[in-house]
């Protein structure tokens, strides 16, 4: 099958470029890997929320259907994705997961099995959440310690009775054990990496999110320096806390340790300073490796991610 263009992924990016395709008249088709469009939402814990308010989640040509000043619910965005693509009758094809993205003889091939589309331009939508990053000594810990990264926990109930030690001190680190503290014990291990100085739901925050939204849009982009550093560093160590602060971990009784886990001992993890934590749980919060295997075409920079403008 020929196209125009071919959009590989169906969340927000993807689902943008093909509004836009639709105006222009091409003809395009968006290849999704999910069962359902919003799935990529559906699949994170139960208690996600956006850190961005309703006014600035709307995708072109339709505004988020809940008070502009709200935050929405992981399967909110991820049923606004779905009506999104029904309104503008996108092409999605779900379930098609592609497998490699080749060129020959000055066309694009991207191959889904036994599926293979031809196209003069692809757009690659799939988002830099490739593969989970685990550090190799996960595999020492003790079978008798629950351990799951942060894309396959959901809520407490995944969790053994006895602590927990959450690795990675971002916001997913810091979202999940401010939760889970509530039933366990917990320890949260990793490197500070500050926070945003207001809540979102404050009285500064509607003034405040306005010129993050200029910053991030207008100022921290990779065609500055300051953007491209700061993204490097967001790529190294996690972004700031946004939602749930350090004050609001220590008030909810987690132990916050700024030493990073660094081995095993004993079936038990080690921190960089020694201490043997016995705990019953482990979630690692440590991100994700850019997995771009399937692009066989000399897009990829030396950090594993894409070279874009």
């Amino acid at each position: 099958m020929r196209f125009d263009t071919v959009v590989i992924g169906g969340g927000q990016a993807g689902l943008s470029a093909g509004y836009h395709l639709a105006r222009d008249g091409r003809r395009f088709v968006i290849l999704d890997a999910h069962e359902r469009i919003g799935d990529s939402w559906r699949r994170h814990w139960d208690s996600l929320r956006l850190f961005s308010p309703a006014r600035y989640d709307g995708l072109p040509g339709m505004r988020f259907p809940a008070p502009p000043g709200s935050f929405p619910t992981r399967d909110e965005m991820a049923d606004y994705l779905e009506a999104y693509a029904q309104r503008f009758e996108l092409p999605v094809r779900c379930g098609t997961r592609v497998d490699r993205l080749s060129q020959e003889d000055g066309e694009f091939v991207v191959t889904a099995g036994d599926q293979r589309f031809e196209a003069a331009n692809v757009v690659v939508a799939s988002g830099v959440w490739g593969a989970p990053s685990i550090p190799a000594f996960a595999g020492e810990l003790s079978p008798e310690i629950r351990q799951m990264h942060s894309s396959e926990y959901r809520n407490p109930a995944q969790l053994r009775p006895g602590p927990v030690l959450v690795v990675g001190a971002s916001h997913s680190g810091a979202d999940i054990a401010y939760e889970v503290v509530r039933e366990h014990p917990t320890i949260l291990s990793g490197t500070d990496t500050g926070e945003i100085p207001f809540y979102f739901e404050g009285r500064v925050a509607s003034m405040a999110l306005r010129v993050l939204w200029f910053a991030a849009t207008r100022v921290l982009t990779v065609n500055r320096a300051v953007g491209r550093k700061l993204r490097a560093e967001v790529r190294g160590h996690g972004g700031p806390l946004i939602r749930v602060k350090k004050e609001d971990l220590r008030k909810a009784g987690v132990e916050r340790v700024v030493d990073k886990t660094t081995g095993v001992r004993d079936g038990m993890p080690v921190l960089a300073d020694g201490r043997v934590v016995d705990v019953a749980n482990v979630v690692w919060c440590t991100g994700f490796r850019p997995d771009y295997g399937w692009i066989d075409l000399p897009v990829t920079g030396e950090d594993g991610y894409p070279e874009q403008e």
